[in-house]
Parts: structure tokens; sequence; C-alpha cells
């Protein structure tokens, strides 16, 4: 009996600080919070594309918007809009090409290039896309 006793002993607790590491890994409870957390990676990268391509979408809406209203106003007035606000107040026009100034999905306001860079008989519309800032990559036009 005294042999039985010397095994089980009295245990403190900071003797064994590792060991609800070591019983976690040992089981199959490690591998469901595994499945778990990539569930929930996939779940909220999925849902995180989704939102950002409605934001294109919502912002390639509004550029075709100031596009169709710039081209009627360079058409009917005979120069390019000076900004996007003249399209909402034109001089000297009968009518107004846009009821409000449309702004991108991050809704900042969108910016007008006319004459475009690239070909100077037409005209341009910009969005500076997530980053906010025309100076990097990843503009919409």
């Amino acid at each position: 009996m005294a042999k039985q006793s010397e095994k089980r002993g009295v245990s403190l607790p900071w003797e064994h600080r590792s060991a609800w590491f070591r019983e976690f890994f040992r089981g199959a409870r490690w591998r469901q919070l595994l499945g778990l957390s990539v569930a929930i990676f996939f779940v909220v990268g999925v849902w995180q594309n989704a939102a950002y391509n409605d934001r294109v979408r919502v912002t390639r809406l509004a550029i075709d918007e100031v596009t169709r209203a710039a081209t009627a106003f360079r058409e009917e007035v005979g120069r390019c809009p000076n900004a996007i606000r003249e399209l909402t107040r034109p001089p000297r026009a009968v009518r107004r090409y846009l009821r409000r100034v449309p702004n991108d999905g991050w809704g900042r306001d969108l910016l007008i290039e006319c004459p475009s860079r690239r070909d100077p008989e037409s005209l341009s519309i910009l969005s500076a896309g997530p980053s906010g800032s025309f100076l990097m990559d990843d503009n919409i036009q």
C-alpha cells in the first residue's frame, strides 16, 4: 500500500501549470476549435468580399451617371464642366444634368478630368477607391 500512496501523492497547483495545455491537445477538442476558426474566417472573408464588390458596383453606377451628364453638358454648353458640382447648377443652361452629386461606394466625391489625359476628345471620371487617395493604384474609372 505504500507504493500506491507514493504514486498518487498530493499535487500542488504550480506543479501542473501546463497540464491543461497538454490535455487540450491530447483530445479532439482542438480539432473542433480549429475547424470552427477556419469556418469563421471563411465566412468573414466572403462577407468582406461581397461588401467590397457592392461598393465597386455602386461606384461604377455613379461614374456612369456622371459620365452621361458631363457628356450632355459638354454637347450643350460647348465646354467641359469645371467640377462635378457644376452639373447640378449649370451656367446658362435650361436643365440640370444631375439632381445631386453622386458619391462613390465609400462615400467620397468623384473627380472629373476633362479633357482626359488619355484622349483629349473625351473625359474621365475617377474614384479614389478603397484607399481614398488618387495617388494609390486602386482608383476606379
